[in-house]
């Protein structure tokens, strides 16, 4: 949710540029990143409910008697399930980060505070999902596995945690 309200505050930079002559060279490209950026916050709203809808079956397979030998099988596969949608929230993230390092980059100077705002919101919901993810590769017996995922977690915290404060602080320092 927080991922899908950044988002939006990218297309709000956007809505303030279009229409603007001292724009009219990026105009094409800004609509573009709009249409980009109203995508990616279908598909984050739409996690919202997957997630929980995975969350529920692992509550109850941590309610599982631990003598029960379906448990190990029915828990690998929760885990397996839970830990997915907090990874597409976090790839989801990447694209929004991407997204408004080129709403700050092109948009009006009087609206590109809210690509900051964004990329913050963005950075903030990484931040949920990497760790959301981490919870249950923790759990999980097959390490192999759980290795991959937190592999790629680790690599997409290394690759855009940066890019998201690089635009947080040029944007910032455009106004200090």
């Amino acid at each position: 949710m927080v991922a899908a309200l950044g988002t939006s505050l990218g297309s709000m930079v956007g809505a303030l540029t279009v229409g603007k002559p001292k724009y009219a060279a990026v105009e094409d490209e800004i609509k573009a990143l709009m249409k980009r950026t109203e995508t990616l916050r279908q598909k984050l709203l739409a996690c919202v409910d997957q997630d929980a809808a995975a969350f529920v079956p692992l509550a109850e397979a941590y309610a599982i008697s631990k003598d029960d030998p379906a448990r190990d099988e029915i828990m690998e596969r929760c885990l397996r399930d839970a830990a997915a949608v907090p990874l597409r929230i976090l790839e989801l993230c990447c694209e929004g980060i991407a997204l408004h390092r080129e709403f700050a980059a092109k948009g009006s100077l009087l609206a590109i505070s809210d690509a900051a705002t964004g990329v913050a919101f963005c950075l903030s919901a990484m931040y949920g999902a990497a760790v959301n993810v981490k919870v249950n590769t923790k759990a999980m017996k097959d390490r192999a596995y759980a290795e991959q995922l937190n592999e790629r977690v680790d690599g997409l915290m290394e690759q855009y945690r940066p890019i998201a404060d690089r635009v947080f602080e040029d944007v910032y320092r455009r106004f200090c």
